[in-house]
């Protein structure tokens, strides 16, 4: 029985190999190694000289990043509360949509949302900051409305007994016990909105991703180099931030 399920999983991952390299062209792959070495060669050494041109960008970067965190984090709050069992006011029509919105969310990809922004919209930093709010109500909200799910009942029972109105039971009842999660939630989602705004601008949405796609655009590979040290320097400090804040929260 094990031998058996052991040539069946044996003959399922070398059909789906077959499906998955069935138009890989294998010259190509032999090639690579030397393609690389060659590109490595013109990436080095980095232009520092393009140094001065990228502040900018990687200003718009951690604006896009900062300020669509924020934009999300204002539509994820309601509709994590409404698509949680015990604070939704409708668990059989609102709930669902709720969580309808949450996951048509973190199904489609910030690039995703940028290229239909940047359709609508025109290029700019507007794509990139809404496409980045509309990522990050998924993600906010379903971590929080499960947050909100565990709390503790006997608070918000004791406060109920004291005959408080319902606005007065989430004040005092539900959103203390939910306020330092949210706050990592929305710290932790503003380091990946970090690394997400640096690509944005390859499809048009602002930022440092603009450079990028114009340096590979031209093939001026050690600005390609600068821009990638660039972007590598700018995740470590946001995780670094990010670290020391969820630190102080929790």
């Amino acid at each position: 029985m094990v031998f058996g399920g052991w040539v069946l999983a044996l003959a399922f991952v070398s059909w789906t190999f077959q499906v998955m390299t069935q138009d890989t062209i294998w010259a190509f792959v032999a090639d690579a190694p030397a393609q690389m070495e060659d590109i490595g060669s013109r990436m080095m050494p980095p232009a520092w000289s393009f140094l001065a041109e990228l502040w900018w960008p990687l200003w718009e970067t951690i604006n896009i990043a900062t300020l669509g965190t924020l934009m999300g984090l204002v539509m994820a709050v309601p509709v994590a509360f409404l698509a949680a069992s015990n604070t939704t006011p409708s668990a059989r029509f609102v709930r669902p949509l709720a969580l309808f919105v949450i996951v048509a969310s973190r199904s489609i990809n910030s690039l995703i949302w940028a290229l239909l922004l940047v359709a609508i919209l025109g290029p700019g930093v507007l794509a990139g900051i809404l496409a980045i709010a509309l990522r990050s109500i998924g993600f906010i909200g379903k971590l929080l409305y499960e947050a909100i799910e565990e709390i503790d009942a006997g608070q918000v029972e004791a406060i109920t007994a004291t005959g408080a109105s319902n606005a007065q039971v989430m004040a005092w009842g539900v959103v203390p016990q939910v306020a330092p999660t949210l706050a990592g939630i929305t710290v932790f989602r503003w380091d990946i909105n970090i690394r997400e705004s640096t690509v944005l601008g390859l499809v048009g949405a602002g930022g440092i991703g603009v450079k990028l796609e114009a340096a590979l655009g031209t093939l001026a590979w050690p600005k390609v180099t600068m821009l990638l040290i660039m972007i590598l320097a700018t995740v470590v400090v946001s995780e670094w931030v990010t670290a020391k804040v969820r630190d102080k929260l929790i």
